[in-house]
């Protein structure tokens, strides 16, 4: 195909609440919010909400109970993974059916697609009509010369819409925009860069980049320096990709508070989390423990360990980082995260991700 190469973001608005209202047309218009076992008396937090209810200040990884509270009114369901994942396999094969489409996944509902065209926006619109037609589901598309641009374009092109961000216009359209808004730069980083007197994209992408190693480290100093200016990586990749790590967490309805609690709880995580391993073939090498203390405090202890495909080996590892657990203080929750060998041929570099795992 003759033209531009482009790298567009196809992103499905309000993803999870839209599926939910596909099985149930009623919900339409309502205010929907997805979390835990859609019972805001349990400990759980918010997955999604819909457009009507996060007018209300709703948001993902919010309370349940606090959800409900600003929006009596909502219709709260519980999470049903299966029904999300079938519908995104559904969006996904139809991007890689599109001509020329190099589609790279980056989760249930969202996708880069690099294409080489004259008119992306065409292009764009061409996927929205597909995706619509197969699933009945609407996409928000961001178009950048970047992955960087192309991502952060999506926000200004939602619900539904289509938004372009290149070298051109990138410091024009985001330049007084705070640096948490960059996809890859979150609170805490956020908050780190305002240290050095950084708070908007125009001052990180004027900043020295040598100037933010001894803040971020030789890497991320730079690395951060060029998200500010929009740059990075031009090519879509579709290399099929490969979980670094595989990790489970559990919100407790009452708090953990005795020992024997916390080692059963610990000896049940490590028990998913090899489930999932095991279907890797690959052996682990370090792990990590989540634990959230009353009333909200979170902290984690990590360890590598030497390589082990043994059960045993990961178990007795994992008890071991309990020892790091402070004492008397209530736990409302524990995660436990398996780090695994890679393989020689994944897919390589360092993709953004918003996972707070």
């Amino acid at each position: 195909m003759s033209g531009i190469p482009w790298v567009l973001h196809v992103d499905l608005d309000q993803f999870i609440a839209a599926v939910e209202v596909l099985r149930r047309p009623e919900l339409a218009g309502k205010p929907i919010i997805v979390g835990g076992r859609g019972d805001p008396t349990e400990r759980a937090v918010v997955s999604t909400a819909s457009y009507e209810a996060r007018a209300y200040g709703v948001g993902s990884g919010m309370p349940l109970r606090v959800a409900a509270r600003k929006v009596p009114e909502a219709i709260i369901l519980p999470v049903d993974q299966k029904a999300y994942l079938a519908a995104s396999e559904v969006v996904m094969a139809t991007l890689r059916e599109q001509p020329g489409a190099t589609v790279q996944v980056l989760g249930w509902d969202e996708a880069f697609v690099g294409i080489t065209t004259e008119d992306p926006e065409a292009y764009a619109g061409q996927i929205q009509e597909a995706v619509l037609e197969q699933t009945r589901l609407h996409c928000s598309i961001g178009i950048g010369d970047t992955l960087v641009r192309a991502k952060n374009a999506t926000d200004f092109g939602k619900p539904a819409g289509v938004f372009r961000l290149t070298k051109e216009n990138w410091l024009e359209v985001m330049g007084d925009k705070p640096t948490k808004e960059l996809w890859g730069v979150g609170s805490k980083i956020s908050q780190r860069l305002a240290k050095h007197g950084i708070t908007t994209v125009n001052q990180l992408a004027a900043a020295d980049p040598q100037d933010l190693v001894p803040e971020f480290g030789p890497k991320m100093g730079p690395w951060y320096a060029q998200l500010g200016r929009g740059e990075g990586a031009t090519e879509v990749d579709d290399t099929p990709w490969v979980a670094r790590a595989h990790g489970r967490e559990t919100t407790f309805q009452q708090d953990l508070t005795e020992p024997d609690q916390v080692e059963a709880a610990v000896k049940e995580l490590t028990a998913r989390v090899l489930e999932d391993v095991a279907a890797e073939d690959r052996p682990v090498v370090g792990l990590t423990l989540k634990v959230r203390y009353k009333p909200f405090f979170t902290k984690t202890y990590a360890r590598k360990i030497p390589e082990t495909f043994s059960r045993d080996d990961v178990l007795t590892q994992a008890l071991e980082l309990t020892g790091k657990i402070e004492p008397d203080r209530p736990i409302r929750l524990l995660g436990l995260r398996a780090e695994m060998a890679m393989p020689d041929d994944a897919r390589k570099g360092h993709t953004p991700t918003r996972s707070g795992w």
